[in-house]
């Protein structure tokens, strides 16, 4: 079978996208899989499924690279309304995305007729434990010490449509993530996983971030985990409530303001090829 395909990416937050308004893809856990795998494959972070919607102009479906499927993903979400303003299928400067997590909301900017990126909302910042989920022992989910390997972290969790567990450390340059990610993504207080963010506030308006995404490992950026941050940030008092962050992924810049109703992320979305390959 053939499958044509779509590669973006938003901050090096690779996905494969599918238009499923032309083709149909049955198995897109064992697809995702197949293709994320760099160096034997397309290679990618994922895969995400444009599906039509009744509800809003499309329906994004995103699968990790170990073929699980997640709720949502800000960068993907940029991408996706790039994809549809790009393709014609929704042209206009207000694109609405049905996600597992809700309808998310898009304000594209264009450039010469091109989308090349995107402000989103994607809606409120969750600090409930069974939001996320989360297990410990604390009442609530703000700056709680966390027993992680052989060192205890300071950690927020909150969902943001997707579940997040922001630790912070000193610096994030030289940190241990290939350490520390997958023992936080698989700590026995997430029962359903979680995407781990180690962060370092540099200052009220500037982060650094890494992250570990759950059943991807670590990647370039991640959208929702840069909301996270910086929503675990305003939280414990480090950054302003309903003024831009400014936050510095491995793969570049995103622009995050969040207040107690609503997060909204800037950033920029990147066609990389078309392409057909075989399944």
């Amino acid at each position: 079978m053939e499958l044509k395909f779509t590669k973006m990416h938003g901050c090096g937050n690779d996905y494969i996208y599918v238009n499923c308004f032309e083709q149909r893809l049955d198995n897109p856990n064992e697809v995702a899989e197949k293709l994320s795998k760099r160096h034997y494959s397309v290679g990618s972070d994922g895969l995400i499924m444009i599906c039509p919607s009744t509800v809003a102009d499309a329906m994004m479906r995103m699968f990790n690279a170990d073929g699980s499927e997640g709720k949502m993903c800000g960068n993907a979400l940029r991408c996706v309304g790039k994809y549809l303003y790009d393709s014609g299928i929704a042209k206009k400067e207000t694109i609405t995305v049905e996600t597992l997590s809700g309808i998310k909301t898009l304000k594209m900017h264009v450039k010469d007729g091109v989308a090349i990126g995107a402000t989103a909302n994607v809606g409120k910042a969750i600090f409930e434990k069974e939001a996320v989920p989360v297990v410990w022992e604390a009442e609530g989910t703000v700056a709680v010490p966390l027993h992680i390997v052989d060192k205890e972290f300071l950690c927020t969790a909150v969902s943001v449509g997707s579940a997040h567990n922001v630790c912070f450390v000193d610096d994030t340059e030289g940190f241990d993530l290939e350490k520390y990610g997958p023992a936080t993504e698989n700590h026995a207080v997430f029962p359903d996983r979680v995407n781990a963010e180690f962060i370092t506030v540099k200052s009220p308006h500037c982060i650094d971030m890494r992250v570990w995404e759950r059943g991807s490992g670590e990647t370039w950026a991640c959208g929702t985990g840069a909301c996270a941050a910086v929503a675990a940030a305003c939280a414990n008092g480090l950054c302003p409530y309903g003024e831009d962050v400014t936050v510095n992924l491995k793969g570049g810049k995103l622009i995050i303001n969040v207040t107690e109703e609503r997060v909204l992320m800037t950033g920029p979305a990147v066609k990389v090829c078309d392409g057909v390959t075989l399944l």
